[in-house]
């Protein structure tokens, strides 16, 4: 059986996911097998709007998973992660958990960019400057971007460091929603996406798709269905123990010590596609009006806050 180990300050967002009649019925059903959200829809007797956006929240709060999966075309399949959510709610250490520093960055308020064609900005209403025009990156409108795409170059974007002076940096983290960059969209459109932190490369990730033909759970209406409509959400961590993405290992070579966090006013995020990457296949960046996920890029950082010897 697989359980689900919360802690009570975690456990208020997926009390909240599971507070639903609705969420609660879709957990029964994919106890059973998974299922992919039309038939969801058509079990539970609800419109695909509203079954979509239920599965949404369940899916935000870790409790199911969505892949794609081939089939008449490709479709995304839901399926349940845990038998059962266990509470914990004896006295805890809160001054351990208030040594985090969250930050919540627009994906338009970048600092340095280098772009090739195709590329553009689009806010919620329409495009920011030119269509494939780089020149549009600099344009004074660009902190309205909620997508951000091009075929080739880097965008990077400066964190204001928060770290108290005289702790120790523990642990540092970036989520973001990210796809390749296709002609209108490709499933198949593969891209080497690297990840570089305070000039480090900590990895690179190679996206399978760009996202397309379904809309958006946040994607506006007047964007056709026919371009890219989300992205998936990655994570990349960085420790004394190495850096991760996705909870998975890159290297252990290097750890958050060689990023020189303490010393530094801001901490740089570059995301891009190298011009010597195997699969140039550009890169979508949604902000948190645009794609599946309500965050622009979000970094948390850990720390200890003794001073260190």
């Amino acid at each position: 059986m697989r359980t689900l180990n919360l802690k009570f300050e975690d456990a208020l967002e997926v009390s909240k996911a599971i507070s639903n009649k609705h969420r609660m019925s879709i957990l029964r059903l994919l106890s059973e097998r998974p299922h992919n959200v039309n038939e969801l829809s058509e079990r539970l007797d609800l419109p695909f709007s509203t079954t979509a956006v239920n599965v949404k929240k369940l899916e935000d709060v870790g409790l199911i998973t969505t892949e794609l999966l081939p089939g008449r075309g490709t479709q995304k399949v839901n399926t349940k992660k845990y038998d059962q959510i266990v509470i914990d709610i004896g006295p805890q250490d809160t001054k351990k958990d208030e040594r985090v520093v969250i930050y919540d960055m627009p994906v338009g308020e970048y600092v340095d960019c280098y772009v090739e064609p195709s590329c553009g900005l689009v806010s919620v209403e329409d495009y920011i400057g030119m269509h494939d025009d780089p020149r549009s990156f600099y344009e004074r409108d660009r902190i309205n971007a909620e997508l951000i795409f091009f075929k080739a170059g880097f965008i990077e974007y400066r964190f204001p460091n928060r770290l108290p002076y005289g702790s120790k940096p523990e642990q540092l983290e970036f989520s973001t929603e990210i796809c390749s960059e296709a002609p209108l969209y490709k499933t198949d459109w593969p891209s080497d996406i690297t990840v570089w932190v305070n000039g480090v490369e900590i990895g690179t990730w190679t996206s399978p798709s760009d996202f397309g033909g379904e809309r958006g759970f946040l994607t506006p209406d007047w964007w056709l269905t026919n371009h890219t409509q989300y992205g998936l959400l990655k994570n990349w961590k960085i420790s004394e123990d190495g850096f991760f993405l996705d909870g998975v290992k890159i290297t252990s070579e290097k750890n958050i010590n060689d990023l020189d966090i303490r010393d530094k006013p801001f901490i740089s995020f570059k995301i891009g596609v190298k011009t010597d990457a195997v699969n140039k296949g550009g890169l979508n960046l949604f902000g948190s009006k645009f794609g599946n996920y309500e965050q622009g890029i979000v970094m948390k950082l850990r720390y200890d806050d003794k001073e260190q010897s």
